[in-house]
């Protein structure tokens, strides 16, 4: 019994330090168990967008080309694991954007480098990297809640020890640093934050394994932006429902303090499900809640720009896929992220200003046929709503995308 605890507990180990540090809120970490050889992606589509830039005053239409190529693979030994991909890729708009500050050529690229060294059976080493060169937020990365004019570079490294003190002792400790930053056009949004955390883990079952973690971060930012720094204490709980579906909830407080203005307390809660219900249909579920600190500076008419030292988000994803055949697949998803800004001061010490709110509800749904082994096509539609108090937010947008991807 004592060896399949054992056995159980390394799998929970290695799965938690891909879901509370990884990068997506969706990630749970890879449940792949051999090697997968090195694939090449070669791609183009089509994409018709009736708003290009959203938020700028303008609804512009347009027609973009969207060619991309890319490789990944995945190398499992007993010792080491890695796990590497990248698209590199761009945007091409046949008519040129008339608005300001809107490239016709924009980047799509995206680069992830993660790897596992288990020293022995206790001790084991965890690095997940990634970095993103893009104009569309991803909203599952987690840190973006609006559109913005211009390209976005986005990286992350998170590397971690883990530690099995005892049967079903066990301790994560590591240090994760990331980092946005955008063209020159966009002001008050580049951040640079740094955390150190601690997590301890308790395996109650085979299944179940409970949690508590520690968390520090710093956050720096240009032009208005103030430093600020957060502590969390969260307790939570892993339980595998089957060989196929795991679900992790943290909760707990975050206390979040800017340089010379407000400290604040809010809950704190952090939730991913990913579930293979058979060999068809998937789905994966995220929600988190907190003080967030990207798209905290914004722009009110009679004050001028506001920082808001009190940014409470929720952030709710849910994505899925369905293979009606061989051929024929569907996949789906929607992300929605309200947002209440409160503890707004025009200068720091600066006298209070209304409260304000802010929404995004983004949806999508596909549908992709395999021609062959090789060749794959798909066809998308996206719809975007956000609803804003401040100038600029509110707007529709559609999106519909068709392409071909060849695999070899």
């Amino acid at each position: 019994m004592k060896r399949i605890i054992s056995l159980g507990f390394l799998g929970f180990l290695a799965a938690s330090s891909a879901s509370a540090q990884g990068l997506y809120l969706y990630n749970l970490g890879s449940d792949s168990q051999e090697s997968i050889p090195l694939k090449w992606v070669i791609g183009a589509s089509v994409i018709y967008d009736d708003n290009v830039a959203p938020g700028s005053g303008h609804k512009d239409s347009t027609l973009g080309l969207n060619p991309t190529v890319g490789l990944s693979f995945m190398s499992i030994t007993p010792q080491t694991t890695w796990d590497v991909y990248v698209r590199l890729g761009l945007i091409y708009y046949v008519d040129a954007p008339s608005i300001a500050g809107v490239s016709d050529v924009n980047p799509a690229t995206r680069l992830g480098v993660n790897l596992t060294h288990r020293f022995s059976e206790r001790l084991r080493f965890s690095s997940q990297n990634f970095i993103s060169y893009e104009l569309e937020p991803d909203y599952s990365y987690g840190y973006s809640s609006a559109r913005q004019i211009g390209a976005c570079l986005f990286w992350q490294t998170d590397n971690s020890i883990g530690f099995r003190w005892t049967e079903r002792l066990a301790t994560y400790t590591g240090v994760k640093i990331s980092g946005t930053s955008y063209d020159s056009d966009v002001h008050n949004n580049d951040r640079f934050t740094w955390e150190l955390y601690n997590q301890f883990r308790y395996q109650l079952s085979p299944q179940t394994v409970l949690t508590l973690d520690y968390r520090y971060d710093q956050t720096t930012g240009n032009d208005q932006f103030t430093d600020t720094s957060d502590n969390f204490i969260l307790a939570g709980i892993e339980h595998r429902f089957s060989p196929n579906t795991i679900a992790i909830l943290r909760a707990g407080a975050q206390f979040h303090s800017v340089d010379g203005g407000e400290n604040n307390t809010s809950p704190y809660m952090e939730l991913a499900l990913n579930s293979q219900v058979n060999q068809q249909f998937s789905v994966r579920t995220y929600a988190r809640y907190g003080i967030e600190t990207y798209n905290n500076i914004q722009f009110l008419p009679s004050y001028g720009l506001i920082e808001y030292s009190d940014q409470q988000v929720l952030r709710f994803g849910m994505s899925a896929s369905y293979a009606i055949s061989p051929m024929f697949s569907v996949f789906g998803g929607v992300d929605y992220i309200p947002t209440s800004y409160a503890g707004g001061h025009t200068t720091p010490g600066g006298l209070p200003v209304p409260d304000q709110s802010a929404d995004v509800l983004n949806a999508y749904i596909g549908l992709s046929m395999k021609f062959n082994d090789y060749l794959t096509g798909s066809l998308s539609y996206n719809y975007t709503n956000a609803s804003s108090d401040f100038a600029g937010g509110t707007y529709d947008r559609n999106r519909i995308s068709i392409g071909v991807t060849a695999e070899f």
